[in-house]
C-alpha cells in the first residue's frame, strides 16, 4: 500500500513539474515573440538620426525643427512611435532645443548620463536616446525641463473636431514649392509635405526617390472652409505650377514630380474637371491625373516648411495666373 501511495505522489510530482515547465516555456516564447515584435516595429533611421538616438548624440542647437514649432499636437519617439509629449507642456526654453515642463506618464524614463553630472532622458518603451532633464531653473511653475533633441521625435498633429475643417491634396513637383506657396493662401491653417498614391506604407524619402515606390511628392492642406473653399485653392494648384508637363516639373523628372490633383468626393472630382475643361479652352494642354485619396504619409522633418526654414524661395514654382 506505502509504495503505491510513493508511486501515486511521484506520478502527481512530476505531473505538476512538467505543467510548470509547459508554462514558463509558453511565458518565455511568448516573451521572446513580443520583443520580436517591438524590434520589428522600430523605424528605420538614416545615419543622422542614428547618430543621436542611439549613439546618445546632440543635434546642432538652434537648427531642429521642433525648436520654434508651436503647432497643437503631439510629440512622438522618432524611433517607435510612442507618444511622449503633449503640445501643452512645450515652452520656449531659449537653449535651442525643444523643451517641455511634463512628459505623458510613463513614456519617458529617467536614467544618470555617463558624464556623472547630467540626467539623461529616454523613451520608456525603446530607450532611444531623447535629451536631458533639467530641474530648478524656473521657467515654468512645474520647474522642471525636458530638454529634448528635435531629431529624436515626429509630431502628429491635433486632429480638428469641426466640420468646416477640411483637407485637400495635391502633387506639383517638389513638394517644397507647393507648401511654400499653399502655406501662404488665405484660409489654409496648416500645410504639409508627404507621399501619397504608392504601393508601401510609410515610405522614406530616398524610396520615394528611387521611383519603385510609386509616390507622388505631395502636400496635405487643412483649410476653414468658413474662409476659403476647394475650388479656389484648387484654383491656386493649378497657376502655381505647370499643368501641361507630362514628365515632372521643371528641372525634376520623374514619376514622383507628375502633377496629380486627389479628389475625396464625387463634387472635388467634377470641380477638378471643370477647371481643366476651363485651362484647355484657352489652350492649356493639360496633364494633370486625377485620382482618389489614399493614405497621406507624412515626410521627414527635414523637408517640411523647407523653404521658410532655408529663407529661399522655390526654384522650378511660381504663380501664372491661368484662368
Amino acid at each position: 500500500m506505502k509504495n503505491n501511495l510513493r508511486i501515486i505522489n511521484l506520478f502527481l510530482f512530476l505531473s505538476f513539474y512538467l505543467t510548470a515547465c509547459d508554462i514558463l516555456a509558453q511565458k518565455t516564447d511568448t516573451n521572446d515573440s513580443n520583443k520580436k515584435d517591438n524590434y520589428m516595429k522600430l523605424n528605420e533611421l538614416t545615419a543622422e538620426e542614428k547618430a543621436v538616438i542611439i549613439n546618445k548624440g546632440t543635434e546642432i542647437p538652434f537648427t531642429g525643427i521642433y525648436n520654434n514649432y508651436w503647432k497643437s499636437g503631439t510629440y512622438n519617439c522618432k524611433q517607435c512611435g510612442t507618444p511622449l509629449y503633449n503640445s501643452s507642456d512645450k515652452f520656449d526654453g531659449h537653449c535651442g532645443w525643444p523643451s517641455f515642463d511634463d512628459e505623458i506618464k510613463n513614456a519617458v524614463k529617467s536614467i544618470p548620463d555617463k558624464d556623472g553630472r547630467r540626467t539623461e532622458i529616454v523613451c520608456a518603451n525603446c530607450g532611444g536616446h531623447l535629451g536631458h532633464v533639467f530641474e530648478g531653473e524656473e521657467f515654468t511653475d512645474k520647474n522642471l525641463r525636458h530638454c529634448v533633441n528635435s531629431i529624436s521625435l515626429t509630431f502628429t498633429p491635433l486632429e480638428l473636431k469641426n466640420e468646416k475643417i477640411k483637407k485637400a491634396y495635391f502633387a506639383g513637383g517638389c513638394f517644397w514649392g507647393m507648401e511654400y506657396y499653399f502655406a501662404k493662401a488665405k484660409g489654409v491653417k496648416q500645410c504639409e509635405v508627404g507621399y501619397i498614391g504608392g504601393k508601401i506604407e510609410n515610405p522614406t524619402y530616398e524610396q520615394v526617390c528611387s521611383g519603385k515606390s510609386g509616390h507622388y511628392e505631395a502636400i496635405e492642406v487643412v483649410y476653414d472652409s468658413e474662409k476659403t473653399d476647394y475650388e479656389t485653392l484648387a484654383r491656386l494648384f493649378f497657376e502655381i505650377h505647370d499643368p501641361t508637363q507630362t514628365d515632372g516639373q521643371g528641372p525634376d523628372i520623374g514619376e514622383q514630380y507628375l502633377s496629380v490633383a486627389f479628389y475625396s468626393s464625387e463634387s472635388e472630382k467634377i470641380t477638378l474637371l471643370r477647371l481643366i475643361k476651363l485651362l484647355q479652352a484657352n489652350d492649356y494642354d493639360v496633364a494633370t491625373g486625377l485620382l482618389p485619396v489614399t493614405t497621406f504619409w507624412r515626410a521627414e522633418d527635414y523637408h517640411q516648411e523647407y523653404y521658410q526654414k532655408h529663407g529661399k524661395k522655390p526654384y522650378c514654382h511660381g504663380y501664372v495666373k491661368r484662368f
